[in-house]
């Protein structure tokens, strides 16, 4: 291997270990279940993995994974495979570690969270999670979802108008159950 492959290796592997848990919440927010957030998180970074060259040379090399992330989601989406953001017998499951100030982790009842984003059109979840839980901007958001910033604004705010609507949601995300 020469040196300019192990480091190239190296600096991809530097930036998989620093982003894994970010891309695997975003993942986990798309696809709701942790089996299928780990298998978008690999096949996209196998996808990266083959341009890294290209890719860490990009001004926002996340942003770039980011937006091949929501492709792939896309791409399975059309295919129409069944999504299930609350799986029936989660036992199993290892949870996620949520970042500090995360107000999902806050929410007493992230069930209801969880069911109430599976109620969203793919379109609208993608928009509200890059938005509200990645904390994107709406440019970063129309970059990673490939739409205009117009389209970033409609599909976030009808999901936000959907997740509204569900009684005693708001509450639970807005106060996490606490006074």
């Amino acid at each position: 291997m020469g040196d300019g492959e192990q480091s190239r290796n190296e600096e991809f592997q530097s930036f998989m270990v620093g982003r894994w848990p970010r891309l695997m919440r975003t993942a986990f927010l798309l696809t709701g279940e942790q089996h299928a957030a780990e298998d978008l998180v690999q096949s996209t970074l196998e996808q990266v993995y083959v341009a890294w060259r290209r890719v860490g040379a990009a001004d926002d090399p996340e942003a770039y994974v980011r937006r091949v992330m929501i492709n792939a989601h896309a791409r399975r989406h059309r295919r129409r495979l069944r999504e299930f953001l609350a799986p029936k017998d989660d036992s199993g499951l290892v949870r996620e570690v949520a970042d500090t100030g995360d107000r999902i982790a806050q929410a007493d009842d992230r069930g209801a969270l969880l069911t109430a984003l599976a109620q969203l059109p793919a379109r609208q979840r993608e928009a509200v999670v890059l938005r509200y839980w990645e904390d994107l901007t709406e440019t970063q958001t129309a970059e990673a979802m490939g739409c205009s910033v117009g389209t970033v604004k409609s599909n976030a705010a009808k999901g936000i108008a959907k997740l509204r609507a569900i009684p005693g949601l708001a509450e639970t995300v807005t106060h996490g159950g606490r006074k």
